[in-house]
């Protein structure tokens, strides 16, 4: 099981880093400082790192970089985009605390800084969450408490992989957002996916028009509802609450004033398990040991 600690930042698992003492702080060359192998982010936004730049050349590194000692010099921790950003204004030495962790803390801290901050972009967050389920042996529904984020977020990001990786690509470069994949995930077969996935792009569909186009690919005939059949604003509002207390899509379809029926997506068995757990009203401590 991943430490308690995830979940609560970097002050948790560091507790150095509250208030930093000068004398903490060591001045080491950009040169000695090898970036961190467990990176989860795989792009950096170069508008952003640009803007970091600027800051630097006006008031300078305000928060050191933290790294561990290495053969030869340090391994960072965490601080890559101020590390880039000292690189390119070509400075020599960057303010850095040093920390003593093994490979496991390196690959936690990467992996909590970003997903906290939010900084990754959908694959990077679904590889993440793969990674630390792999690493730390953990359920989903476990890491999405860890995290603060519901289920079905962390079901549906790591759902994104099983994308043919073209799509992926486009994913990741902000072409097709995370919704357009869980819509294209609809079809099974890759090359519809693609094809798909390159008519969103082309026409720049939104993600409801996507799902239309998964549904007559799929060869399902959309109905267009007629004038006079939208929801009433008291089922709209069940709707909402159902999702939230869920942690997933749920629709409400009357089929006469007093009747109707309700439709719960899920997406994996666990998340099935934790629907279920949460109707029955139990808590997730409350369920049975797994085997």
């Amino acid at each position: 099981m991943i430490k308690k600690a995830l979940g609560r930042g970097l002050a948790a698992l560091i507790p150095e880093l509250g208030p930093v003492r000068e004398d903490n702080i060591i001045e080491a060359k950009l040169s000695s400082i090898r970036p961190n192998r467990f990176q989860p982010r795989e792009e950096f936004n170069p508008q952003k790192l640009e803007e970091l730049v600027s800051s630097i050349k006006e008031k300078g590194v305000i928060q050191p970089v933290l790294a561990r000692i290495i053969e030869g010099g340090y391994e960072l921790i965490t601080g890559e985009r101020r590390l880039r950003a000292a690189k390119k204004l070509g400075l020599e030495k960057i303010p850095l605390i040093v920390k003593e962790v093994s490979d496991t803390e390196m690959l936690e801290l990467a992996l909590i800084e970003n997903l906290q901050r939010e900084n990754l972009n959908p694959m990077e967050e679904a590889h993440a969450y793969r990674r630390v389920i792999k690493e730390f042996k953990i359920k989903q529904e476990d890491l999405a408490r860890e995290i603060g984020k519901d289920q079905a977020t962390v079901a549906n990001s790591l759902r994104l992989l099983k994308l043919p990786k073209e799509v992926q690509k486009e994913i990741s470069k902000g072409n097709l957002s995370r919704g357009h994949g869980v819509a294209l995930l609809s079809l099974e077969k890759a090359p519809l996916q693609i094809r798909a996935a390159r008519k969103v792009r082309k026409n720049g569909l939104s993600v409801r028009a996507t799902e239309d186009l998964v549904n007559r690919l799929k060869g399902k005939v959309i109905i267009p509802p007629k004038k006079g059949t939208a929801k009433p604003p008291e089922i709209l509002a069940v709707e909402e609450e159902l999702n939230r207390a869920l942690g997933t899509k749920v629709r409400i379809k009357p089929v006469s004033e007093e009747k109707g029926r309700i439709e719960i997506e899920y997406y994996s068995s666990e998340q099935l398990e934790g629907i279920l757990e949460k109707l029955r009203g139990k808590k997730p401590s409350e369920s049975p040991p797994s085997v």
